[in-house]
């Protein structure tokens, strides 16, 4: 049985609408949350394993915003992009183009390995009058609070790809494995709130397209991190870090901050790298506040 969903009653008036595009010639799959006339549009991309609906909570407490958030290419129901391999330039290059078709002027967001990918993509060119970074990885991972866990992730994704593709594909799919990521992120001491963690990642963290292009993103995701973006990027930026990030440090998020040109930082205590499903208020809050000043020249 499914978790029950404490964000569910904020969610449920929010319209909300599936649509697709075509992008670097494949078929990316897109939701469009909140009202046609907004003044403001929000494009927002999703962090490693992850797909759309990992980011529905902060949604909740955006109302009035409209939300653009497409699957990632490999991820969720966007098919990997044809005889590509899917580094951070693939993912940059995608972003990019998908802005440009479907929410040109939107302000930009990224969450945890989207964070990377967003940063990419704007320091090389993408438009956009704001960019926000939610769990930014602002430091390589490896390197994080929790390196060896990185590590030991490293073999498993490598031994993924190497076993024979069925028991290789099993190896990746694992709910137990599945679990002890979710367990080992939650900070949470809420059990109803665990519990929605846990059947979140349980629901949609094996829904990438195949060991492949899992194992690529992984790759991207822990060969890169957003510090060489930050000097190149321009544009008022906000990053909204967690003060228990295994991830990212909170005092690595802090000197991130001195990297960009433009940056004010919120530090969000007793949370992890689910600030997206474990204090999306305090997120969203942020993020208005952020936005507030620009209206209707933010779409």
């Amino acid at each position: 049985m499914s978790a029950p969903h404490p964000y569910a009653d904020r969610l449920a008036p929010i319209p909300v609408e599936r649509r697709e595009a075509q992008v670097l010639g494949g078929t990316t799959a897109y939701w469009v949350y909140g009202p046609a006339d907004a003044e403001t549009t929000i494009l927002a991309a999703h962090g490693f394993r992850g797909e759309h609906h990992g980011l529905e909570p902060v949604v909740a407490f955006l109302p009035g915003i409209s939300v653009i958030m497409p699957d990632l290419p490999g991820f969720g129901e966007t098919a990997p992009i044809a005889g590509r391999t899917h580094d951070i330039d693939l993912y940059a290059q995608w972003l990019t183009d998908f802005a440009a078709a479907v929410a040109p002027g939107a302000v930009v967001l990224g969450h945890s390995f989207g964070s990377i990918v967003a940063s990419v993509a704007v320091a090389r060119g993408l438009p956009t009058p704001k960019l926000i970074l939610v769990n930014p990885i602002g430091a390589p991972a490896l390197e994080g609070p929790r390196g060896v866990l990185t590590r030991l992730a490293v073999f498993y994704y490598w031994a993924g790809a190497k076993l024979p593709r069925r028991l290789g594909e099993a190896v990746l799919r694992s709910r137990l494995v599945v679990r002890v990521m979710s367990a080992s992120m939650a900070k949470t001491r809420d059990a109803q709130l665990r519990a929605f963690v846990h059947d979140q990642h349980d629901t949609y963290f094996s829904r990438f397209a195949d060991r492949d292009v899992l194992h690529d993103a992984f790759v991207a995701s822990v060969s890169n991190d957003v510090r060489a973006s930050a000097p190149a990027i321009t544009v008022p930026t906000l990053l909204v870090a967690a003060q228990l990030d295994d991830i990212t440090p909170i005092e690595a998020e802090r000197h991130l901050r001195t990297l960009f040109p433009d940056a004010d930082l919120v530090e969000i205590p007793a949370v992890g790298h689910l600030i997206h499903y474990e204090t999306p208020a305090v997120a969203a809050e942020a993020i208005s506040r952020f936005l507030r000043p620009f209206g209707a020249d933010t779409r």
